[in-house]
């Protein structure tokens, strides 16, 4: 675990002598920062010493309870557990009014115990050291759709998409248009130019497959440092969003008669010198890539909760989508699970399509990298790659609910063994506890079908 040095705080306080506030934020299990804002003179103790937080704080449920069976409340007294800022996080925040930035921390292995062992960034850096001590290198990249809503509901209280540059509201999907994304330049322009600021490689924009649905490419990289900067990038998405009148959506099905929302991983294997280990002239791949093909697979089931964490997930899997349904791969063919895209030999990788927009990208990509670690280990051959119409094809189907990815986590002595059976303790707690809290809450859906008929 590698922490920022001081010298990093005193040179960014140097060259913004301005800044008068610092947000400290931390990710929990469920993507969420929390934190503490912090006056500029309380930074560089952050540095030379760590900042308490409650261990609390990275058992919560997605609104922020406790979970008291998580092991991190009452048994061990809400301990203060420290934690330091990571190498590289420390910058402006271009939307807020008082002069801002923001700095992202990670648990001490030592001095943030117990909380340490949800910390789910150490359970993506824990997958790495394995795959890399095994001579592989992992490589990813995050590609993220999300919807540009209106700050306002609609008349009926419902999400609208925003308004458009010159004042009327997206009505019809245009997927690939060149207007869509001209109408929102002035919420791009601030988008590029705080990713620059913050370092962030923020490439190609597309206008997706509904009304105010855009995605945006992040370059690919080392494994850790893609997955940091798609947690930063995802909060400056908001801010900025924030700053325009608009609200970042990155729910997985925001919309019944719309398209999802995803996240997909883009992943190969190099080795030391940075040589991808996938690269081929056949379309599939090496004999690597099918290995690591056939481990996520393989491991499919048993991660899908982290990939699909809410009840919201599953609403966004619907034949003929985009979204996948199957355990299927195939070459340069979007109907499928696992895709390997078509170019030169050298950039050969997979494109996993699974996750929703709503995962935490620390524990997606450690459950991705854990299944190519086990496919590499057990030689697990992944079959045929599917041709044609991945849909129709499909064998099997990935279950479509909360609670049959949910039970299946719970079973999984692999999932255990690559992720740690503590850090799982944990997640499981609180998921059961959200799972609970959302079959409990009557609303509108259970008015509309049974409050006449039943």
């Amino acid at each position: 675990m590698k922490f920022a040095p001081v010298q990093e705080a005193q040179d960014f306080l140097a060259a913004n002598p301005d800044i008068e506030m610092v947000e400290l934020f931390i990710l929990d299990a469920n993507g969420v920062p929390r934190g503490k804002l912090l006056h500029r003179e309380e930074l560089l103790a952050v540095y030379q010493s760590g900042r308490p937080l409650p261990s609390t704080i990275l058992g919560l449920t997605l609104h922020g309870e406790d979970v008291e069976d998580s092991g991190l409340v009452w048994d061990v007294g809400d301990i203060d557990c420290r934690a330091y800022p990571l190498q590289g996080s420390l910058v402006r925040l271009p939307w807020r009014q008082i002069p801002t930035a923001a700095v992202q921390v990670s648990m001490h292995p030592v001095e943030g115990k117990p909380a340490d062992i949800a910390d789910p960034r150490h359970v993506l850096i824990q997958v790495i050291d394995g795959l890399k001590a095994d001579g592989f290198h992992p490589v990813m990249a995050c590609e993220l759709e999300f919807y540009l809503l209106d700050a306002k509901r609609d008349a009926n209280g419902r999400p609208q998409p925003a308004l458009d540059a010159d004042g009327g509201r997206p009505r019809s999907t245009q997927v690939y248009g060149l207007r869509e994304l001209e109408q929102i330049e002035p919420f791009l322009a601030d988008l590029y130019a705080a990713c620059k600021a913050q370092g962030i490689p923020a490439r190609t924009a597309i206008s997706e497959y509904a009304p105010g649905q855009v995605e945006i490419t992040l370059e690919h990289g080392d494994a850790l440092l893609a997955m940091d900067q798609a947690v930063r990038y995802k909060r400056l998405v908001k801010g900025v969003a924030h700053k325009h009148g608009m609200q970042a959506c990155f729910m997985a099905k925001p919309f019944d008669d719309l398209a999802g929302t995803g996240m997909h991983m883009h992943v190969s294997l190099a080795d030391a010198e940075s040589k991808n280990l996938f690269g081929s002239e056949d379309p599939a791949g090496t004999p690597l890539l099918r290995q690591s093909v056939g481990g996520m697979l393989a491991s499919l089931l048993d991660s899908l909760l982290l990939f699909c964490p809410n009840a919201n997930s599953y609403r966004r899997f619907q034949a003929n989508s985009y979204a996948p349904l199957a355990p299927t791969w195939g070459c340069d063919n979007r109907t499928v699970s696992l895709r390997v895209p078509g170019g030169p030999a050298h950039t050969r990788h997979v494109e996993h399509r699974i996750c929703g927009a709503d995962a935490n990208p620390y524990l997606a990509a450690a459950a991705i990298l854990a299944g190519i670690h086990r496919g590499i280990r057990e030689n697990i051959d992944p079959g045929a790659p599917v041709e044609g119409n991945g849909y129709a094809q499909a064998k099997e189907l990935l279950p479509t609910d909360w609670l049959t990815s949910l039970r299946a986590l719970e079973r999984s002595s692999w999932a255990r063994d690559a992720l740690g059976h503590e850090f799982l303790g944990v997640y499981l707690k609180v998921k059961q506890a959200e799972y609970r809290q959302f079959m409990g809450e009557v609303g509108e859906q259970d008015w509309r079908w049974y409050l006449t008929q039943a």
